[in-house]
């Protein structure tokens, strides 16, 4: 049964209000989700969710508590605004702690050109395992191919954010998804791979059959790996990896970390990031795209705004609190859950494309490291130091010879963003489109 969480977040407030709180926000969320796991041939898993869970925060001056439950009776949701009061009266006192200003607060938008949920009707268990049983057969279709997992699943998610200084707004956003894993040889020469597919609109989504099929081929082409030498090579990253780099650099300027003086980028605004060729926008108004929304945790309009510019950091992601702290305005990039306060994060991302195609830089990385898997990670949030472990192809003369892995990568983020080239791959479906990248001069370990 559908349930109206604008009244859900309407009542908390007026319950907050009542409990003594001065200043109060208040999210309600309604999940919904169904899953479908099939390995070695036989349904291994079937999983459906629904639930409602609501969140509130009070404000008393300067300080805050926030509380949720996922029982929402009227009692519920007046002894929730009762203990929440209670302990932000014993919550330690912060000046940057606040609602945002009426005037700052989104007014008006067109949800229905965000294009943010699939209006076709929920699938069925069967359609999701005939979606997994269709990518598990493709896969093992392949020669070589000895086990294969295989998923398939749906989710919708409603929400709605209301606050006592006059802000109220919610969304729904939906998720279809496939993938399946692989795996070849046996024992210590066992290797594996993957692919998998997301769209918010059933049919935007790719057939299950090219799904299996890639995660197949991916798997075959590891077969035999083994270790690179160590030395000083150019690494081209994967464009299914490559944004885990701008990724770090995203983390680096978080108002978070730069408030906290733990960031290896705290001194870098207005200066040269990344080559002067080479951009970084955020645009939350991209429409059938998952980090899409008209609004932020914190009720401010979104915007599309350029954080890098021809290589020049341009300014930090920040919400409400940490502008504050930082003598900023907020950026609308409050993020937040129901259980916690906002905190800053970016929602859709692109990286410059280039003009080569990822077997230009092949060619011209002449010899070195093509990665097309990473594992782990030891990054230094403070200097930029920065060691992976990786696994994908040893190159030569711009050829790939054979499958490599467990081997290491190590460089400092500094050097490496500065150092940048990439393709034209970048897939335009993602929320962060960032195509390949090479990257001069990394330390590599391996043999």
């Amino acid at each position: 049964m559908p349930h109206d969480l604008q009244s859900l977040t309407q009542s908390l407030l007026t319950e907050a209000k009542r409990a003594g709180a001065e200043g109060a926000d208040a999210l309600a969320v309604s999940g919904h989700s169904q899953s479908i796991d099939i390995r070695q041939g036989k349904l291994e898993q079937a999983e459906r969710s629904e639930g409602v869970e609501v969140g509130l925060r009070v404000l008393i001056g300067g300080r805050q508590a926030c509380v949720s439950a996922s029982d929402i009776s009227a009692a519920t949701l007046a002894r929730l605004a009762e203990r929440a009061v209670a302990m932000a009266r014993e919550a330690p006192d912060d000046p940057t702690v606040g609602l945002a200003d009426p005037d700052q607060i989104a007014q008006g938008w067109n949800l229905a050109a965000f294009d943010l949920a699939d209006p076709t009707e929920e699938p069925t268990p069967q359609t999701l395992e005939s979606h997994a049983r269709r990518a598990e057969s493709a896969a093992l279709g392949s020669a070589g191919i000895t086990q294969v997992e295989a998923s398939a699943g749906w989710s919708r998610r409603d929400m709605h954010l209301a606050t006592s200084h006059g802000f109220s707004g919610g969304y729904a956003r939906t998720s279809h998804s496939t993938s399946a894993v692989a795996f070849t040889g046996t024992g210590t020469g066992m290797e594996r791979d993957w692919a998998g597919e997301g769209r918010i609109f059933a049919a935007d989504m790719p057939l299950p059959e090219d799904i299996g099929a890639l995660a197949a081929l991916r798997t075959l082409e590891r077969a035999g790996a083994t270790k690179p030498p160590t030395g000083a090579y150019p690494v081209l990253f994967d464009e299914r990896i490559a944004s885990s780099l701008i990724g770090h650099l995203l983390s680096a300027i978080n108002g978070a970390a730069i408030a906290r003086g733990a960031s290896w980028l705290r001194d870098a605004l207005g200066q040269q990031v990344l080559p002067h060729t080479l951009s970084v926008i955020e645009d939350p108004h991209r429409p059938r795209i998952a980090g899409s929304r008209p609004f932020d945790g914190e009720g401010l309009p979104t915007s599309r705004r350029v954080i890098v510019e021809n290589g020049i950091l341009t300014g930090w992601t920040l919400d409400l609190g940490t502008g504050r702290k930082l003598g900023m305005p907020s950026t609308a990039n409050a993020s937040r859950g129901t259980s916690s306060p906002p905190s800053p994060a970016t929602s859709n991302i692109d990286l410059t494309q280039g003009s080569a195609s990822r077997a230009d830089l092949l060619r011209d990385m002449g010899t070195g490291l093509l990665v097309t898997s990473m594992i782990g990670a030891t990054i230094n949030p403070t200097t930029g130091d920065y060691s992976r472990g990786a696994s994908g192809f040893w190159v030569e003369g711009g050829v790939v010879l054979h499958p490599v892995n467990e081997c290491t990568i190590a460089g400092n983020l500094r050097d490496m963003l500065m150092h940048l080239t990439p393709a034209n791959d970048a897939k335009p479906h993602l929320s962060t489109r960032v195509p390949s990248l090479l990257v001069e001069g990394l330390t590599l370990a391996g043999a």
